[in-house]
């Protein structure tokens, strides 16, 4: 960010803080001289705040670099364990969240079912996860990041709508933050997960992504410039309640044929019931006969086994994702986008269907530009994403591009 042109010394203090630390997240195990050079502030500044950070354990000092003809230079890197985070994700089944440390390193997990509740009921599974994740976190907490579904102002951290668990103009961050003392940020989940896959990914990250997210529902994450697009109304990327099939089955939202409806993980399962329950005989077929309810596992297990009709029901669920993922294409020309959530865990035969039905239906030369993979952070994308989430709001931190 730039400063504004009549800067105050702490405005400029605070700029010349976060250019640093973000080089040395990014960069590290850096020395001060290389640090001044990428950020263009001079050595002694670059000096003094790098001491900062010693001296408040934020950063360390890890032995010497190569000489260029001179004495070896002190290196010096973010000290991971400086700080931890507790990220939550506050999916519909259970509410599960993470102590993570500054390099996205998840040190203790903690998870709660949410066995239906909603309303009171469930904001106090909330407190509860918190506190027992509070009391296991080594560093010093810096403060707490949440990934809920919904929509969710992220300005004000309050939840708009989650119609799952019956919160309206919930204001949980404030909730959160006069409860344990500490900074908290709210975020959608999907945004979340894509701010996780632009901090983490390291080198290979872009500063334009879109994550998908495919699970028990579906939503987008949008990044723009390193920075997360919420929408005017708080909801760009809710692309799992856009019609796909005219005259579909009802969705949850009230509305019919929803990609939801026919791409999520619990379309992908009834699907598979059904077939199976048509053809005892089959792959996923005896296991339904023995009595077990079919879950994405089998769904893998059928394809790796070339099972037929589960291939037809995996494919035809990437295609519709597809299809989506064209119109994202068409719409914002972003180059890297990945597919993260339970569903993603289908591997290749589910990802070339999205990749192929995405490239077919958008404009040839951008959909040859895109890139469309397996996200890095597997299944605890809304986790690191809360947990980024409030690392960028505290510290800056954003890898230098």
């Amino acid at each position: 960010m730039a400063l504004p042109a009549r800067a105050t010394h702490r405005q400029t203090r605070v700029h010349n803080q976060g250019l640093v630390l973000r080089t040395l997240y990014d960069r590290g195990p850096v020395s001060r001289a290389e640090v001044a050079r990428l950020t263009g502030l001079t050595r002694t500044t670059v000096s003094q705040v790098v001491s900062e950070f010693v001296s408040q354990g934020l950063a360390r000092e890890v032995g010497r670099g190569p000489s260029s003809g001179g004495k070896a230079p002190i290196l010096v890197q973010v000290d991971g364990d400086a700080r931890h985070v507790i990220g939550l994700d506050l999916g519909e089944r259970a509410f599960s969240g993470a102590v993570v440390n500054l390099h996205g390193e998840i040190r203790r997990t903690a998870s709660l079912p949410v066995g239906g509740r909603n309303g009171e009921a469930a904001l106090e599974i909330v407190y509860r996860l918190v506190e027992q994740l509070a009391g296991e976190a080594l560093g010093l907490l810096l403060g707490i990041g949440v990934g809920t579904p919904g929509i969710v102002d992220a300005d004000e951290s309050t939840i708009r709508w989650a119609v799952n668990l019956d919160w309206q103009d919930l204001p949980l961050g404030r909730l959160l933050r006069e409860r344990f003392g500490v900074p908290t940020y709210v975020a959608n989940d999907s945004r979340a997960a894509a701010l996780a896959e632009y901090l983490f990914a390291g080198e290979g990250a872009a500063a334009n992504l879109i994550a998908i997210k495919v699970g028990h529902g579906i939503g987008a994450g949008v990044v723009l410039g390193g920075e997360l697009f919420h929408g005017d109304g708080f909801g760009a990327g809710e692309i799992g309640h856009t019609t796909v099939v005219d005259d579909g089955e009802l969705c949850r939202c009230g509305r019919f044929g929803c990609l939801e409806t026919v791409a999520s993980s619990r379309a992908i399962l009834a699907q598979a019931t059904d077939a199976a329950a048509a053809a005892p005989n089959s792959f996923l077929g005896r296991w339904l006969a023995a009595g077990k309810a079919l879950d994405l596992d089998d769904v893998r297990a059928g394809l790796d086994a070339g099972d037929e009709p589960t291939r037809r029901i995996v494919v035809a669920a990437g295609r519709f994702l597809g299809a989506a993922v064209a119109g994202l294409i068409g719409a914002l020309n972003i180059q890297r986008i990945v597919l993260i959530g339970s569903v993603a865990t289908l591997g290749e035969p589910w990802l070339e269907a999205v990749r192929d039905e995405a490239r077919r239906r958008s404009l040839g030369m951008l959909g040859g530009q895109t890139r469309i993979d397996i996200g890095r952070t597997a299944t605890d994308e809304v986790v690191l994403g809360a947990s980024a989430l409030l690392m960028v709001r505290e510290l800056g931190l954003a890898p230098v591009r």
